[in-house]
């Protein structure tokens, strides 16, 4: 059922919804709410201590000294103080707001609830909400659903929206398949009950119970779609067997380097794969800057070497140019004869044309691309081994499609998200792991600073140093535009102030994901040719190019990034052989978020990272930033539910055992969903 059925959404707001990915009612009650307003018991003015600072705040409070108007700029300004019970005073300010005037009488009182910020050292109420105690009440305690949004798109519309698909439509609520002794062994509330509440929950109870099920159900699917391949991968015979080949246990000697222990023992496993018995289906996961590559390289290698064809496929144009053309340059330099070749989107027709005939022909051995490989176009002559890098941008879905155009090629993935091996054996089910844990010695160890807002003029002062001294460097925000609802720098003004702070003839761009393939292109390759000194760009870099020449990664906000996202983002710098530095700039003034935070000022490690990120966040730290937004489930998080993922992959075992098939009558309606799940939604998720 397509959204411009509710009632008040036009075509106009059914494509605001679009930016969301939100085209059918089905996709809007699948749009969890990103955070809740909790209407708190009002707070006495002495307990604002500077941990609650950007936070929302309620004071039951007079109105005591007279209203201040005055214009600054554009902005008209409305000030004034008020007194709580224990005589503590605060100051509110609105601005464009000159009707409240009549409002704010002297000895009114009120429950006045807004931002706090502290601005020369004095504690300022911004934009208070002025409630009654009566109306106040009725409020209190409630849990308002906070959604994702988009310029033009309040939260009230999406609120509106998905409180009618749930109660008109029924959508989203369908008949249980979770068994009733997985439910009750788990404690699960049932299904419909979950989706109700978790968008507008009567309690936090009622909140906690609906994620716990959303969680456990999500992932509950997720493991036993991961095992039906699993299953079937090992039923698979190897039909390439692939040896090692002389020529490339030469290339190896010939390297600048030594391969590390984690690399010879990765290498170690594929050629005993690729030579064994049954079809390869491995992940080598490595923190960035491990070698990984190399592995591939030398697995592309063997391949040719045997007489068969490799494909490589990565998610960017400029990424699979830039391994296209390390490669070229590495096969040159040692004496390498093997044909390689590429293919992008942008390719010309023509161009495109000849590296089919290639390819179809058996005369490319090596092809390099990016989702232009599982075009129906290409045809290979004997595609033995197909190869997936930073894999977790492509679902099972597109790694099976590009698998197709061989005859059951081997599969090699890779991925630098660092995850605890409890956890990685679980969410990677269908694949053998290989885990490179170190990095090579001539790797420089990023240098890290977390520093609070204060710090901004120091940190742009050290990137301008940066630039004349012939670097880059990146600036990451977490929004594309500016938003309502989140007090959260933007990409698209961040740049604009940038470009003013820094001093002229430093060249500042922007980047983001809802740019055009073609433009986003454009501006990377710019990147990589330092003819953009300083890009600001949200986590869409996070799989980009290779930038050896960017020095400095400056993250704004680092509190609403999780860890495993903020070390991929650090991963970008210190590439090459400059010693590099990350700036992680959080306003959030919490002792816990600080503590996480720390985290990344200790180590460089990715895997000792997500360990200590797993000890320290506990089951209840559910709201803020989500940990793991590289596997894209709709609420659970690996890292936040780690529990949850382990309840759901030992019951998915339970199920299995009992009725491997899910034949059984009672499994019937379960079997359809995992069989719906495995269509739609595994080629989407990033595993």
């Amino acid at each position: 059922m397509k959204i411009t059925e509710l009632k008040g959404i036009g075509e106009k707001t059914a494509e605001l919804f679009g930016r969301l990915s939100v085209y059918t009612v089905e996709n809007l009650v699948g749009l969890y709410p990103r955070d809740y307003d909790v209407y708190q018991e009002p707070a006495f003015i002495s307990s604002l201590t500077e941990e609650y600072e950007n936070s929302t705040v309620a004071i039951d409070a007079v109105v005591s000294k007279k209203i201040d108007v005055y214009h600054t700029g554009k902005l008209s300004v409305i000030s004034t103080v008020v007194t709580d019970e224990k005589g503590d005073k605060i100051k509110c300010t609105w601005f464009n707001m000159p009707f409240l005037k009549s409002s704010l009488r002297l000895g009114m009182r009120y429950i006045f609830r807004g931002r706090l910020v502290v601005k020369n050292n004095v504690k300022i109420i911004e934009q208070p909400q002025m409630f009654t105690r009566a109306k106040y009440a009725q409020l209190e305690g409630t849990m308002q659903p906070i959604y994702p949004l988009t310029k033009g798109l309040s939260n009230n519309t999406v609120t509106k929206a998905v409180r009618q698909a749930l109660e008109k439509y029924s959508a989203g609520l369908e008949k249980e398949y979770i068994p009733e002794k997985i439910r009750k062994n788990n404690q699960l509330a049932e299904h419909n009950f979950a989706m109700v509440s978790i968008h507008f929950p009567n309690s936090f109870e009622d909140y906690i119970q609906a994620r716990k099920r959303l969680a456990f159900e999500e992932f509950f699917l997720f493991v036993l779609a991961v095992r039906s391949l699993k299953n079937s991968n090992e039923r698979r015979p190897n039909g390439y067997i692939i040896e090692n080949d002389p020529r490339t246990d030469e290339f190896i000697k010939k390297l600048p380097y030594e391969l590390t222990a984690g690399q010879k023992n990765a290498w170690s496993e594929v050629r005993a794969n690729m030579s064994g018995k049954g079809l390869m289906s491995r992940l080598i996961q490595g923190d960035v800057g491990s070698g990984k590559t190399i592995i591939a390289v030398l697995a592309l290698m063997n391949t040719a070497f045997a007489g068969y064809q490799a494909a490589m496929m990565v998610p960017t144009e400029v990424l699979a140019k830039q391994q296209y053309e390390n490669i070229r340059k590495m096969f040159d330099e040692y004496g390498i004869q093997l044909e390689v070749s590429l293919l992008v989107g942008s390719m010309s027709a023509a161009a495109k044309r000849a590296v089919y005939e290639k390819t179809e022909s058996g005369e490319a051995q090596i092809v390099v691309g990016t989702h232009a490989l599982i075009q129906e176009k290409v045809n290979f002559k004997r595609l033995a081994l197909v190869i997936t890098d930073e894999q977790h941008r492509f679902g099972v879905h597109q790694r099976r499609e590009l698998s197709e155009k061989g005859l059951e090629p081997h599969v090699l993935v890779m991925s630098a998200t660092p995850i605890p091996r409890t956890l990685a054996i679980i969410v990677y089910g269908d694949l053998d792991i290989s885990v490179i844990d170190e990095l090579p010695a001539s790797r420089l160890p990023i240098k890290n600073c977390v520093v609070d807002a204060s710090y901004r003029p120091n940190a742009y002062s050290f990137i301008a140093n940066q630039v004349k001294a012939g670097r880059q460097a990146y600036v990451i925000c977490p929004m594309v535009e500016e938003s309502e609802t989140v007090s959260a720098e933007n990409v698209v003004d961040y740049a604009a102030k940038l470009s003013r702070e820094l001093p002229d003839g430093i060249k500042v761009e922007y980047l983001h994901g809802r740019m055009k393939a073609a433009q986003k292109n454009e501006i990377m390759e710019r990147f990589a040719a330092n003819e953009i000194n300083v890009l600001v760009s949200t986590t869409v870099i996070e799989v980009g190019v290779n930038v050896p020449n960017a020095t400095v990664m400056m993250v704004e906000n680092a509190e609403r990034f999780g860890l495993a996202q903020l070390h991929q983002l650090r991963g970008r710098v210190g590439r090459g052989g400059y010693q590099s530095y990350c700036i992680f700039v959080s306003e959030n003034k919490s002792k816990k978020t600080k503590e996480r935070l720390e985290i990344l000022n200790k180590t460089n490690d990715g895997f000792k990272i997500a360990e200590e990120d797993l000890k320290l966040r506990g089951p209840g730290d559910f709201f803020g930033v989500r940990q793991s937004g590289e596997f894209d489930f709709g609420i659970a998080d690996i890292y936040t539910d780690a529990k949850v993922l382990k309840s759901a992959s030992e019951a998915a075992s339970q199920v299995l055992e009992e009725d491997p098939l899910l034949e059984a009558p009672e499994n019937m309606y379960l079997a359809k969903k995992v069989s719906e799940y495995t269509v739609k939604c595994l080629e989407r998720l990033n595993i």
